[in-house]
């Protein structure tokens, strides 16, 4: 009787501990009625499930044995279900791990941490040397990353087959050690049909660095991602939008003049020939311009007023620029852009950066040896011999070679900053540069000067990135120091500071209309600042590994972003949810721009390719295919590869020429 009773307080302590009220209550219940005690002696499942409680909580072999078990049942799941259950072995790892040390078991925490490490790596290498540095329980409370992992959950998306396949495993198994991690720390958003295809991997699991509930909080915020009022382009659909279809054909005609002057001595029955495949041309092309507009269904953006004061823009330059709109090419998925690929030679691995013009008619280049260097290709041309082409592979672009010639200097130099150049950013018109360094500065120089005019001071580390508006005079810059920070060019103090990130902030992006701007971190996330009060309006979670490129639709609709892994994900900016990852990278996406129309995304990496992406079908996932989970889904047009140049920097010209930039590499 003394045994029962040991027993039944020994079930009610335990039952209270883990808050099971219910169960509590009934228990209590059952002994205030003299009921029949339970007989455990009679029972042995119940008899093995009680002693398994009765052991040392501190028995820190059951967590390497459940995991060990755990992750040979999950590697020899039906591959149907494999992937799905494989989500499950990251969180349960850490967190088992984190559990060691959080009850003093070091030697064995790291040992087990050692032992299954290798799993991880591929996808979460960066999270794995953070915690690779906790080695004691106060560490657990110190470090940032670790402490928002214990404290927030995992959200897993996982079909309902494979969720009762992991529980019946558990309960069959006994695991309670893994019951209770996944209990604690796993968040499973429970889907019916059919699993998840491979692809979605990216974007199932949410691991940590912000709380979720946070962030969906923070996404309901209202948001005006339209166009500016009275912008040039809108004056241009309202006036002289039809003005450059007559202009091209009075100079169609006029060559088509010159071509017939020069052809008079060739027979009459040519000339009418080479007259009929003209008209036939220009039929064609016609038919294409009016074909277009009637495919795109998507609805013109909406006009918003800027919450900043804009510059004004001269007469001269409003009318190169709207010359420049009025002969831009219209891109699709059958008309692609050209491409123009500026190399750096004789680098020495000292390229940090590279910086195009809108036009193309300057290149920049950050140095480790502090140095910023910029080319003018028009005086390149004219110096000719080996300074200037050398044909790529594809027939659509070339390849410019910026490198020593002849002795003499082909580039300006510029001098100032006291650390390696991480960033730099010609204004709109290209008659100003930025540049940010890691002696924590930001410097403004004159391209027309070649002079230092202006040297900012703010962020206490590193500036990793720099961006000018697209109207020119205000910039934004991403910091070491975990901040973003708005500044004009008239103040040499910034006008706004945007902390919230929980690490590094590795770029920065300004949206269309100069309203937002939007950040990517090493925390994985990408947030939305409203330059105006300088609140966070939306957070982007799905990322596994630190956000290196962002980039803003002309329209302001959508936003994509790339990682450290190759991943590129398209973002709805207006609820805050990925339209759809874009896989095909192998190595860091480094540069992504958006055609000036925004019909296609060009990404630039590592591996030593320039990508281009049609966006139109890419934002338009139909839910048949979502749920199904359509590898289709994934445009990818076209492939240009580059010898064995990684890709540094894109830029569209305003006339949606593509500009592309990288320093050769002898390593690969």
């Amino acid at each position: 009787m003394e045994n029962m009773q040991a027993v039944n307080s020994f079930v009610a302590a335990y039952l209270k501990k883990k808050g099971f009220k219910e169960a509590e209550q009934l228990l209590e219940d059952l002994q205030n009625k003299d009921s029949a005690p339970i007989d455990f002696h009679n029972d042995p499942e119940l008899a093995k499930f009680i002693h398994r409680f009765s052991q040392s909580e501190d028995d820190v072999a059951r967590y390497q044995d459940g995991y060990s078990k755990l992750r040979s049942w999950t590697y020899s799941s039906l591959d149907l279900y494999k992937h799905e259950l494989l989500r499950v072995l990251y969180p349960v790892f850490i967190h088992s791990f984190m559990d060691m040390v959080a009850k003093g078991h070091l030697q064995e925490a790291r040992t087990f941490f050692n032992n299954f490490r290798e799993d991880h790596e591929l996808m979460h290498s960066r999270d794995l040397q953070k915690l690779e540095g906790v080695l004691s329980q106060s560490h657990l409370e110190e470090m940032e990353f670790a402490r928002s992992l214990r404290q927030n959950k995992v959200n897993i998306k996982i079909c309902q087959y494979s969720y009762d396949l992991l529980l019946q495993y558990l309960h069959k198994t006994q695991s309670t050690a893994m019951l209770g991690v996944i209990n604690e720390h796993i968040n499973f958003q429970v889907s019916s049909g059919q699993p998840s295809s491979i692809s979605d991997d990216a974007e199932v699991v949410t691991l940590l660095g912000s709380c979720q509930d946070a962030a969906n909080q923070i996404n309901q915020k209202e948001i005006h991602w339209g166009l500016l009022e009275d912008s040039l382009e809108e004056r241009l659909e309202k006036a002289g939008g039809l003005l450059s279809d007559s202009e091209k054909t009075e100079e169609e005609n006029k060559e088509g003049d010159v071509d017939e002057t020069k052809k008079r001595s060739v027979e009459s029955g040519k000339q009418g020939a080479s007259t009929k495949k003209l008209k036939k041309e220009k039929a064609l092309n016609a038919t294409a311009k009016s074909a277009r507009p009637e495919t795109s269904t998507t609805p013109a953006a909406p006009r918003v007023k800027s919450k900043l004061p804009l510059p004004l823009m001269s007469t001269e330059v409003e009318q190169s620029i709207l010359e420049d709109l009025r002969n831009r090419v219209q891109l699709s998925s059958v008309l692609l852009p050209s491409v123009s690929f500026y190399t750096f030679l004789n680098t020495h691995n000292g390229l940090n950066c590279s910086s195009i013009s809108h036009d193309g008619s300057l290149v920049a280049g950050g140095f480790s040896d502090s140095s910023l260097k910029v080319w003018d290709m028009a005086k390149l041309g004219q110096q000719g011999g080996s300074s200037i082409l050398q044909a790529e592979n594809d027939s659509t672009s070339s390849e410019h070679v910026v490198g020593p010639n002849g002795g003499k200097k082909s580039y300006t130099l510029f001098q100032g900053h006291s650390g390696p150049v991480h960033s730099a950013t010609f204004s709109p018109l290209g008659d100003f540069i930025l540049s940010s360094s890691a002696d924590t500065t930001i410097r403004l120089w004159s391209t027309k000067l070649n002079a230092n005019l202006v040297c900012y001071k703010g962020h206490n580390y590193p500036v990793w990135d720099v961006q000018f508006s697209p109207v020119g005079h205000y910039f934004a810059s991403a910091s070491h120091d975990r901040t973003a920070r708005i500044w004009s060019m008239d103040r040499i103090q910034p006008l706004r500071i945007m902390a919230g990130h929980l690490s590094d902030v590795d770029c920065v992006q300004w949206h269309a209309n100069c309203n937002y701007i939007a950040t990517g971190s090493s925390d994985k996330t990408v947030r939305l600042w409203d330059v105006q009060n300088g609140e966070c309006v939306r957070i982007f979670i799905g990322h596994r590994s630190m956000i290196l490129s962002l980039a803003m639709s002309s329209d302001g609709r959508y936003m994509a972003s790339g990682d450290e892994d190759g991943m590129i994900m398209m973002w709805d900016i207006s609820s805050g949810r990925c339209i759809t990852p874009l896989m095909g990278h192998t190595s860091c996406v480094w540069t992504l721009a958006f055609s000036c129309e925004g019909s296609l995304l060009a990404s630039g990496s590592a591996d030593c390719t320039v990508k281009l992406w049609d966006v139109t079908t890419s934002s338009k996932v139909p839910r048949n295919e979502e749920k199904s989970g359509n590898p289709n889904r994934l445009r990818l047009l076209k492939t240009l590869a580059t010898k064995s140049t990684p890709v540094y920097s894109l830029q569209f010209s305003r006339r949606n020429l593509l500009f592309a930039a990288g320093a050769l590499s002898k390593n690969m």
